[in-house]
């Protein structure tokens, strides 16, 4: 059969700094960059994406693939009306222009935010509907982050979400959607079955590694042994200050009593978990003592999470909190990446290696009482923020984080680069000369999806509340549009009363 394809991703923070304007999907920076037609298949082979996993799939089945446009950059604040109406733009009219098709395959991401749109996934799904019309089969792969609509819902067919976090099963997700596509396009239509839930979670308690999420998931896989078609446990994007922000659960079967019955067992387990979605985070004074005292008397590293600069979560991987602590307790042995500041990194490839440079590192995005960390540091290393990532979130993504440099300030090292990507893979420090498991301290600007590369290494992993705009404490977050009644945290105070 002839199916279309096409992907958009964005995972939007509205309170972040930064908006994601065409150029940020244009240059893709940690994810291949905007690709169109055949390009589509070169850009994303081998890659752990969905598109890629769906390609795979497909074509092992003998259908005959009609690629679109693809696109992903990384989360930031909301994705420009430009960057929006040119991406959806190429999607729709690439399918227009495709005649005959029995079916559509998207690769979105489920949070994503525009200027002019609270739910950009639900419009360029109404958008190819209106194209396209109902009996069309369409079937999304999303994130597990995803803040799923009931538009986006009601317009797909079917919504397939990845189950694991950190993120190792995306491509293997894109072949699950083509197994769903497959179903639907020879006839079978399924029941669709929806469940909000009234709590916003936070990122570092939703690792699938660690419960209650691990138990959820399992649950998520168990309820498809029982005969449903597809189930699906989407965590939310916390930090999306929309009407639907949160997480769901969504179940597809052609038993409609069957569907409806797992959608309510999954829903019930979540909100059975709720007070177990905690953890322990440490200021940046305590967690940086508390790694130095580990690491004194283990021979592996010692991990620091700084989750609320996540790149992964809407932050630039500018802020220097948690590096200013780290120099003033003198952590000897200990590497902070990836800090991204390309004014430094140009200065000091300029400078050269060996260099000893006067410094201003970070706070580029212009934070309220962010200030740069002033330094006198020594050039290590430079690369030129080209290489291939290995680990299994990022593996088979060729990175193009423009020029890096390693640092020394004090025997504290900072690995900089210019174009942002969260620190999930091993290969960001290679690149710079550094074995990550030969030191004694890794600071990660990463929440959990450092954890498939890293945590085998590692002797111990601390989470961070250094300065940065995605705090893990939602209260701490001006929210005007969340719909009313869902709480911020996990058994805490409600959103006010508002009108959608």
């Amino acid at each position: 059969m002839k199916i279309a394809v096409g992907g958009f991703q964005h995972e939007t923070n509205t309170f972040a700094p930064t908006k994601a304007d065409l150029s940020a999907f244009v240059d893709g920076g940690g994810w291949p960059a905007l690709s169109r037609g055949e390009e589509i298949f070169s850009a994303t082979n081998g890659v752990n994406l969905p598109i890629a996993g769906f390609t795979d799939e497909a074509r092992a089945l003998g259908h005959q693939l009609v690629p679109t446009a693809w696109a992903a950059a990384s989360p930031s604040a909301q994705v420009t009306r430009e960057a929006y109406e040119t991406i959806a733009g190429y999607i729709v009219e690439g399918i227009r222009a495709a005649g005959g098709i029995d079916g559509v395959y998207l690769d979105l991401h489920g949070a994503m935010v525009t200027e002019h749109y609270q739910d950009g996934e639900g419009e360029l799904l109404r958008r190819l509907r209106d194209l396209l019309g109902r009996e069309m089969p369409i079937v999304v792969s999303l994130d597990l982050h995803a803040n799923v609509t009931p538009e986006m819902a009601g317009l797909a067919d079917a919504l397939v979400a990845y189950r694991t976090y950190p993120h190792v099963d995306m491509a293997v997700t894109g072949a699950r959607a083509m197994r769903l596509l497959q179903g639907l396009m020879q006839g079978r239509k399924p029941h669709k079955a929806m469940r909000q839930i009234p709590f916003l979670l936070p990122l570092t308690s939703g690792c699938s590694l660690i419960e209650p999420a691990a138990g959820l998931y399992d649950l998520v896989g168990a309820l498809e042994e029982r005969g449903v078609a597809s189930t699906s446990f989407t965590a939310g994007f916390a930090p999306a200050d929309i009407w639907h922000a949160g997480p769901s659960v969504m179940a597809f079967g052609e038993n409609d009593a069957e569907t409806e019955r797992a959608a309510d067992a999954l829903a019930e387990a979540v909100l059975a978990a709720e007070s177990r979605f905690g953890g322990d985070i440490l200021s940046a004074e305590d967690a940086v003592a508390e790694a130095m005292r580990v690491a004194a008397s283990v021979r592996r590293p010692v991990v620091l999470a700084d989750t609320q600069d996540n790149p992964g979560a809407g932050g630039n991987g500018d802020t220097v909190g948690l590096l200013a602590e780290l120099v003033r307790q003198k952590a000897q042995g200990a590497v902070l990446g990836v800090l991204i500041d390309a004014a430094s990194a140009a200065q000091a490839t300029e400078a050269g290696e060996g260099a000893q440079l006067e410094m201003a590192l970070g706070a580029v995005s212009g934070i309220p009482g962010h200030r740069p960390l002033r330094v006198r540091a020594t050039v290590k290393r430079l690369g030129d923020g080209r290489f291939t990532c290995t680990g299994p979130f990022y593996k088979g993504s060729r990175m193009q984080l423009g020029p890096m440099a390693l640092l020394d300030v004090d025997g504290v090292e900072v690995a900089l680069a210019s174009r942002k990507a969260q620190a999930a893979d091993q290969e960001m420090f290679r690149h710079l000369g550094i074995e990550p498991s030969e030191r004694r301290i890794l600071a990660l600007k990463s929440s959990v999806h450092f954890r498939a590369d890293f945590q085998p290494i590692a002797e111990q992993v601390i989470v961070a509340a250094a300065p940065g705009p995605n705090p893990v404490d939602h209260r701490k977050l001006d929210y005007k549009n969340l719909r009313p009644g869902v709480r911020l945290m996990p058994g805490g105070p409600v959103s006010g009363p508002l009108s959608p």
